[in-house]
């Protein structure tokens, strides 16, 4: 499991690089960062990647564009998607479930919940 390339998407590097840290003390240590749904979508389909942990709110594009983006391209929707959101909104969970995300996380979160986040993530795909 630890040689999983991941894909961070957020807007605030502060956020980004928390991720990041999270991941590496999990024992994840490879990871890219991008900025917002755009650019993710340019690394994604430009590198390879096997998971994706993306903010909500971003601008130009936003988690929810960029899920449907990755879900609707034959080369990454296999790439398990995982929302992170500020806000637990009931509207929210629907809609990234609907999406086709893997998952779904309330941020502040601890290196514990992302961890059994990621384990029901990885049984589910069969990792």
């Amino acid at each position: 499991m630890a040689d999983l390339r991941f894909l961070i998407v957020d807007d605030f590097s502060t956020m980004r690089r928390i991720v990041r840290n999270l991941l590496k003390e999990i024992g994840h240590t490879d990871a890219d960062e991008a900025e917002d749904g755009v650019a993710a979508l340019h690394k994604l389909r430009n590198g390879k990647f096997d998971f994706v942990v993306s903010d909500i709110n971003m601008p130009n594009m936003n988690g929810f564009e960029l899920l449907t983006q990755i879900k609707a391209d034959d080369k990454l929707k296999h790439i398990p998607v995982l929302m992170v959101t500020a806000e637990a909104r009931k509207e929210d969970i629907i809609a990234a479930a609907q999406g086709g995300a893997a998952g779904y996380i309330v941020k502040p979160f601890t290196k514990a919940t992302l961890e059994e986040k990621l384990a029901n993530i990885f049984k589910k795909m069969g990792w």
